[in-house]
């Protein structure tokens, strides 16, 4: 009997039906150590040695591992064929080493692209070993992550509240969104008009023609640029005659893409699904662990992530086939098509995201999946299908018109698509590529060089340029991918960092950088400019990858940055907060001062007329103020233009419109607790407290009203026949049924999720067991196990949150936030409030409790000297 290691227990229960009664297959859950968010995890003193923990969980299921070893053959590790699988792989020997728990047993590796029968057994027929230039790049990752965190945050905390902390890539990222916002707000828009002629043919077929040139000169999109401008041309071309002076008939061919990697996977699950980053991958998951299929279980697509966009060629061989069987031969080409990525640092070895078995028409296994399962499963069989189909022949036809009037003469164009042949298009097409593609796709009537053509209509009509659009989550990786940041595996986790650390807020699908955001990013900009250099941060990603071929030596390159990287640091220790503003001022003025309505100087105060408006930085953040203060109290939001308080509350209601049904107004607010929609006024107003997420800028009277009418009944179970419903709750967003309470993922799932989802996510929260009951609040984090038994978690109570040992709950201090607390400030607070009972005080701390590593930084850490704590 062997033991098989995967990472997850849906991939453990697809691959046990497929191996049999031979084999023991166990669940990794993941990574099963990490750093510990603590100072010394790594370091560079000590040739960058690194110490690893592993938590309450993990240690439970490496027992159950150690414990299958001990009648076993050997080890067989089946974790996912990546840098982070190689990693899991390596992380589950190393401890299964220390624990003495192999000896002289056989441990090999295995891969698979795809869970599928065929995929496994061949997997396990060609074993090899673990892969370690693989894991020498993921160390080398999590050692760069690690130390740039740890040591940057803790400058700043001291130079610039508010901030949570920097990350070496997920800073890159906001700098993107961040940049992309002063873009937006520094942009001027200009007038321009188009003018076309509605004309007809001498067969009384109409058609339009774009005006291209007057009096011989050519126009460009901006040269009329005003109504005066394109009168007199309009008023021309109503006294004109028309002539067809050319019509050429040009044969084109588009060819398909190629099949999906990561990026392109979730850029077209958001633009034609709707389906966010994570929602895709999450899906993606599912449909590459195994669906049950009728009594069969099988992955029903090859792994997702990836940056290579090559299919494997009996992949080809399968595709080919089936194209013929559902298109026809004549959709076949004549030989197998083949793709190279232009995305940078792209590792080719990696095969693109497509079916296992083309012969799975979407249509066949819709029966079997969730509604959103079946549309990504169908949108990645079509495109892999249409990858290897013949190329669309399309006939595009020009015709260039001759306006004369009198002396004056204009040209004008009509230009016309017809596909001849659909090829691909007949499997797959994204209207967004067509649209860049063929602007001018409309059909031509039949016109004839040198035939008068009749003027039906001259139109004029007036556009302005439009700023470049914020991005979303897909163009913005689209964006990573193309400058050579991040990596497949990490998109979707760099995004959730942005949005759960408050510095991007996602507003109907567009990245909006919030205040702190772009306090960052100016900060890092002025003081750390390379560490947030686009190509500085590709040129790690390539050495990365350089790594993991062998070619440089982890240590190196470790060494390298932390030489430079240090020096930096150290060199902005004796930084004052002054120079910190005064560098902010100039960067982010258009933010900081946006022009006054009276035209006056936006940086005098508009109180006391003599003072001069400076950021400022509080213990929440920045804001600004006057430099007159404490004689002058102007204070004034970041961001929120000349509306201002003498006092700083800036609390005053905002109308958004009325309630449709109660006729009171609506209001958006800012209190004690936070931002807040109200209905009415008086005690019996409706409040509703503004989701994570949401700004008073942001909320509008749609969403206000959907805020007010919360909980939204979804509708009723088919089975219980008892309503569903969606609210927004202490622990987020959530569906309740019958005492039964499931996490959604998003606020905007509580106001769009429909009836079959929710059975779905209930039905799968009942799957899990119980989850959080009434009495007890749900840990918002576990710390490990207390030096006398017994874990430490953090909680949310009835009056706010606290550190739980047993039966000692101690409070935490006002302010603190309880993602940040460490094992350290928790046995001090358990130590406090066990003597104040006059119980057993916990005894001091000898050695590190072993607990999962922290998400966000204490922010009351000192520094120390060199790698310190962060996120």
């Amino acid at each position: 009997m062997n033991v098989v290691v995967v990472e997850s227990p849906a991939k453990a229960k697809t691959i046990n039906k497929y191996l049999g009664s031979g084999f023991t297959v166990l669940a990794s859950f993941g990574h099963v150590r990490d750093l510990p968010a603590k100072d010394g995890s790594v370091r560079p003193d000590e040739d960058f040695a690194m110490s690893w923990e592993v938590d309450g969980s993990s240690a439970k299921r490496l027992g159950d591992i150690v414990k299958a070893l001990k009648d076993s053959d050997g080890l067989i590790l089946a974790t996912d064929p990546d840098r982070e699988g190689e990693a899991i792989s390596w992380h589950v020997l190393e401890v299964l080493r220390q624990k003495k728990a192999i000896g002289a047993k056989p441990v090999k590796r295995v891969v698979f692209n795809a869970i599928t029968k065929n995929a496994v057994l061949d997997a396990m027929a060609n074993p090899r070993d673990i892969d370690m230039p693989l894991v020498d790049a993921y160390l080398a990752r999590r050692a760069l992550d690690y130390l740039f965190g740890f040591t940057l945050s803790p400058v700043l905390w001291r130079k610039l509240p508010g901030a949570r902390s920097a990350g070496r890539v997920q800073s890159v990222a906001l700098r993107l969104v961040a940049d992309r916002e002063s873009e937006i707000e520094r942009f001027v828009r200009e007038e321009y008009w188009n003018i076309a002629a509605l004309l007809k043919t001498p067969r009384n077929d109409g058609f339009e023609a774009r005006l291209v040139s007057v009096d011989g000169k050519k126009l460009g999109k901006l040269d009329i640029q005003n109504a005066e401008q394109a009168g007199s041309i309009r008023t021309m071309l109503e006294g004109a005659s028309f002539r067809a002076a050319t019509v050429e008939a040009k044969p084109t061919k588009r060819n398909p893409g190629p099949p999906f990697t990561t990026s392109t996977l979730q850029q077209a699950a958001s633009g034609q699904l709707g389906f966010s980053a994570t929602r895709t991958m999450q899906i993606a998951q599912r449909l590459y662990e195994g669906m049950d299929l009728g009594g069969e279980t099988a992955g029903l697509i090859t792994y997702m992530r990836t940056d290579g966009v090559q299919m494997a060629p009996e992949a080809v061989e399968a595709a080919r086939a089936t194209i013929g069987k559902v298109f026809g031969e004549k959709y076949v080409p004549d030989k197998p098509r083949y793709y190279s990525t232009k995305a940078k640092n792209a590792q080719e070895a990696h095969e693109a995201v497509r079916p296992t078995d083309f012969n799975r028409h979407p249509k066949d296994v819709r029966q079997f999946l969730d509604a959103d399962q079946a549309r990504l499963y169908e949108l990645i069989w079509k495109r892999a299908i249409a990858s290897q189909m013949q190329s669309a022949d399309i006939e595009r036809t020009t015709v260039e018109i001759d306006a004369q009037n009198g002396s004056r003469a204009a040209q004008l164009r009509a230009t016309g698509s017809v596909v001849r042949f659909d090829g691909f298009l007949g499997a797959y097409v994204d209207h967004r590529e067509e649209e860049e593609v063929d602007e001018d796709g409309a059909r031509l009537p039949e016109i004839r060089a040198g035939e008068a053509l009749a003027r039906e209509k001259i139109n004029a009509t007036q556009h302005s340029t439009e700023p470049p659009p914020r991005y979303s989550e897909a163009t913005l990786i689209k964006k990573m991918e193309e400058i050579g940041i991040g990596r497949p595996s990490t998109y979707t986790a760099i995004l959730k960092t942005l949005v759960d650390r408050e510095y991007v807020v996602v507003d109907k699908r567009k990245l909006i950088p919030e205040t702190k955001g772009r306090l960052l990013t100016a900060f890092l900009e002025s003081f750390f400019k390379r560490y947030v250099e686009f190509d500085f941060t590709a040129g790690l990603e390539e050495k990365l990858d350089e790594i993991s071929d062998g070619k440089l030596k982890w240590k190196d390159v470790l060494r390298d940055f932390w030489t430079d990287f240090f020096g930096s640091v150290d060199g902005i220790k004796e930084l004052r907060v002054t120079n910190v503003l005064d560098a902010l001022n100039d960067q982010l003025g258009p933010l900081v001062f946006p022009p006054r309505e009276d035209g006056g100087d936006p940086r005098i105060c508009q109180v006391c007329g003599t003072g001069t408006l400076s950021l400022k930085l509080g213990k929440y953040g920045a804001f600004v103020g006057c430099s007159n203060y404490p004689e002058c109290k102007f204070t004034r939001q970041l961001g929120g233009g000349e509306a201002a308080s003498e006092n700083g509350n800036g609390d005053e209601p905002k109308v958004l419109g009325k309630d449709p049904y109660t006729d009171e107004d609506v209001t958006v607010r800012s209190g004690r607790f936070g931002p807040y929609v109200q209905r009415g006024d008086g005690k019996e107003a409706k409040r509703a407290s503004l989701p994570k997420g949401w700004t008073i800028e942001s909320t509008d009277h749609e969403k206000a009203l959907a805020l007010l009418s919360l909980p939204r009944d979804v509708g009723q179970h088919p089975e219980s026949t008892k309503m569903i419903s969606a609210g927004i709750g202490r622990y987020g967003p959530y569906l309740s049924h019958d005492g039964t309470y499931a996490n959604l993922e998003s606020i905007e799932d509580v106001f769009s999720i429909g009836l079959n989802r929710a059975v779905t996510v209930l039905a799968e929260k009942l799957a899990k067991g119980p989850g959080r009951g009434r009495g007890t609040p749900a840990a918002l984090k576990d710390l490990g196990e207390h030096p006398d038994g017994g874990p430490i978690t953090v909680r949310d109570g009835k009056y706010g949150p606290y550190v739980n040992w047993g039966k000692v709950n101690a409070t935490l201090p006002k302010g603190k936030d309880p993602a940040t607390v460490t094992v350290e400030e928790a046995l001090l607070l358990i130590t406090e409030k066990a003597g104040a009972k006059g119980g057993k005080k916990a005894p001091a701390r000898k050695a590190a409790p072993k607990k999962p590593a922290a998400k966000k930084p204490a922010a009351k850490k000192a520094a120390p000297k060199k790698a310190t704590k962060a996120s």
